[in-house]
């Protein structure tokens, strides 16, 4: 069974620029679609981006984030990340990468229900 472990997060002022990575094992890379989502406490996880496996069909930003942030993956390193520019202080939660096969159409749709593995997650706090 595949394991996801985030790792990254800290605290950063508004403006500021974070990396998380997302280690993977148990199985190759690019036999999964992708996704980082993130959950603010009182809020429902939501999807910030997603990517397909090997074949590079779809990559998918939530429209605020646009712009702001960029999902890759070293398919030879096992590791998925997510680059943050230009944080803000609604950027603020716990961060999660998640893996999904077969892939659905909530998982092209960034949708939490159509990833079947998380991590523990990452935490990411934006401050003024």
């Amino acid at each position: 069974q595949v394991q996801l472990v985030e790792s990254g997060g800290a605290l950063v002022h508004t403006g500021g620029s974070l990396r998380l990575s997302c280690a993977v094992s148990g199985n190759t890379l690019d036999y999964y679609a992708i996704g980082w989502f993130r959950q603010a406490p009182g809020k429902e996880r939501e999807g910030v981006s997603c990517t397909s496996g090997s074949d590079d069909a779809y990559t998918f930003y939530a429209n605020s984030v646009k712009g702001r942030f960029t999902i890759s993956r070293d398919n030879a390193k096992n590791t998925v990340y997510l680059q943050m520019n230009d944080l803000k202080a609604e950027d603020t939660g716990l961060y999660y990468c998640a893996a999904a096969v077969p892939v659905t159409i909530a998982t092209v749709r960034c949708r939490a229900v159509g990833y079947d593995y998380w991590g523990q997650g990452s935490q990411v706090t934006v401050s003024a």
